[in-house]
């Protein structure tokens, strides 16, 4: 019977069959992502392997991660600024700003026109290249979290309409995967916690500066460190008598951790001392970060009542770019000597 068909008719099944085992290929491909990521209970490995594979199998030259800088996520988002693949595709908003862009969205969002409306989830360096995108919204506990983003060149790529049956089920995977690995940081986090502030604890924030260290020398990017003490009065008033009381650390770690950006890492330094981490960050930059920080004090005192002394800082801040910086350690010389000047500087004006 077959024999029989015209040849615009063989035509057509010919085109279908190779249809469906494009079509095949493709499953094919999506199974492979989704079993790369099923076993993976590190949050940073978990991005840096499903962005790699899905740019390398599917050939998409766009594609990268928003997350929600609020929530369950927050305390592990600078992880994901130790991974050079995740960290130049990765892109931090509010949650409102997921929210205003694409409401409760469950279903994949695939868009060609109007992108202008989605710049704000777009990597700065590529936002003006891509014609057609295809939002992939990933969720955590129930709520959106987030998107996996895809963009291509042509309008075509992804076109309302086109089917996107895949797509929302590597949302899925993605969203289990992603619930496993939160579940399994949140341990790890747990044991390397402050139990004052709630910061990561001093031994936890050395292991990170000597990781920060070396992927500073490596990817030849400046790594800088504030050390922030803490005390309460001013000039000869501050000694042993000026210790600050666990409360007003607490407060000030909360108010701390709120002011730094998402990727810079903050803990405890000894007792009276918090060291915060900034990677791919000048002297420059690090130096406005205190001049915020002084502000915000100022703006809004810390103190036990309204008669004792507000919370005050002293900080030390030293860069990879600085002279005689060897390692790890002399970065912490460094910033030990800088605050120590700024302690007799503080001392002889009051």
């Amino acid at each position: 019977m077959i024999h029989n068909l015209g040849r615009g008719a063989m035509a057509d099944i010919d085109a279908i069959l190779e249809r469906l085992e494009q079509n095949e290929e493709i499953a094919k491909k999506f199974f492979e992502v989704e079993v790369s990521i099923l076993s993976i209970l590190n949050f940073k490995d978990l991005f840096e392997r499903l962005l790699t594979e899905i740019r390398e199998k599917f050939a998409i030259p766009y594609v990268w991660i928003t997350l929600i800088e609020e929530g369950d996520l927050a305390p592990l988002i600078p992880k994901l600024a130790e991974s050079e693949v995740v960290k130049q595709r990765l892109n931090v908003v509010s949650r409102n700003t997921l929210t205003t862009l694409i409401g409760n969205a469950t279903e994949p969002i695939l868009v060609n026109q109007d992108l202008g409306l989605y710049y704000r989830l777009f990597p700065e360096s590529e936002k003006y290249l891509i014609r057609s995108l295809a939002l992939v919204p990933i969720t955590l506990n129930g709520q959106t979290i987030g998107t996996l983003n895809l963009g291509d060149s042509s309008p075509d790529r992804y076109a309302p309409g086109m089917d996107a049956t895949l797509l929302k089920r590597l949302a899925v995977k993605v969203s289990v995967c992603l619930s496993n690995v939160v579940a399994h940081e949140k341990v790890k986090l747990s044991s390397s916690k402050d139990d004052i502030t709630g910061l990561l604890t001093a031994k936890a924030m050395e292991e990170i500066l000597a990781r920060e260290f070396q992927r500073a020398i490596r990817y030849e990017s400046t790594l800088s460190i504030m050390l922030l003490e803490m005390h309460r009065g001013h000039g000869k008033e501050r000694g042993p008598q000026a210790k600050v009381p666990e409360e007003l650390l607490r407060r000030w770690a909360h108010h701390l951790r709120a002011l730094v950006r998402v990727t810079d890492v903050v803990g405890r330094h000894d007792e009276q001392r918090f060291l915060v981490v900034l990677p791919s960050t000048t002297k420059g930059r690090a130096q406005k970060l205190l001049e915020r920080l002084t502000s915000f004090l100022k703006e809004h005192p810390i103190s036990l009542d309204k008669v004792s002394p507000p919370l005050g800082i002293t900080c030390g801040i030293s860069s990879t770019s600085d002279a005689g910086i060897m390692d790890p350690s002399s970065l912490l010389r460094k910033a030990e000597e800088m605050l120590q000047r700024e302690r007799r500087k503080e001392m002889v004006t009051f």
